[in-house]
């Protein structure tokens, strides 16, 4: 079995050598994907070697990170993904727990939930990100079936074969509505392992209107109103608050 582990990055100077030199204790094949970074993260990446690298021009977005990075592991033959962020929230010490899950073939996606297992270590989350989640999880419970303890944790095990059944393209931090979305649509077995909930730096922003907690929780709205919509005989086909979901930007 091969693996990719990537790691989108923007703007992690601070993290990224760390990050790096914990990622290389347990594979040799990491893929970093540089989202248009303007600090001194291009520099440090030019210092690293033995890395797989996508450097965007300007920033692209999240999400957009992420779809570069599984097109690539699916061009060099892998057979998953793992990805995990640069700062510092993920542990690459669970990597090898990802790899053994993944090995049992029982699963396509496999996902990190900080909130699975509480650990007495555990950070507490910001407010508004764990309400976010919360309601998100809720709705893609009662729309989708699909109940999740996280829905937003990047540390996550893709199989790239299950990869070429859905058709992404949000590229943003909304990205995860469309992901769950399309894998439930596509049939692909999910499961959620515990990871540890980091919080390095609770003042770390999204940007723009991201940063409003509200405005942040619309956009992800309309991102899974505008997924579910693509597929009118899915919706037909969702319980009743589904439709009334969609009827939201009527």
């Amino acid at each position: 079995m091969r693996y990719l582990v990537a790691i989108p990055v923007f703007n992690e100077q601070a993290y990224l050598p760390r990050v790096l030199a914990s990622v290389r204790r347990y594979t040799r094949d990491i893929l970093v994907i540089d989202d248009g970074s303007t600090d001194n993260t291009p520099r440090l990446l030019d210092r690293e070697r033995g890395l797989l690298r996508i450097t965007h021009p300007e920033n692209r977005g999240y999400g957009q990170s992420l779809i570069d990075a599984f097109a690539l592991a699916d061009r060099l033959g892998y057979d998953w993904v793992i990805t995990l962020d640069c700062d510092e929230q993920h542990e690459p010490a669970q990597i090898p727990e990802f790899v053994a899950r993944a090995a049992c073939g029982a699963a396509d996606i496999i996902s990190g939930s900080r909130y699975l297992v509480p650990r007495p270590d555990d950070d507490p989350a910001p407010p508004d990100r764990r309400r976010i989640n919360l309601t998100v999880n809720n709705l893609l419970g009662q729309l989708l079936g699909l109940w999740l303890t996280d829905s937003f944790c990047g540390f996550k095990a893709h199989r790239v074969a299950a990869l070429r059944r859905l058709t992404l393209d949000e590229p943003g931090y909304a990205f995860p509505l469309q992901f769950w979305v399309q894998c439930v649509r596509a049939g692909l077995r999910i499961v959620e392992i515990p990871v540890r909930r980091i919080y390095r730096d609770t003042r770390r922003e999204f940007g723009g209107t991201l940063d409003d907690p509200a405005a942040r929780l619309q956009h992800y709205l309309a991102v899974l109103v505008r997924e579910l919509r693509r597929e009118p005989s899915v919706v037909a086909g969702l319980p009743r608050l589904a439709r009334q979901a969609c009827s939201l930007t009527d």
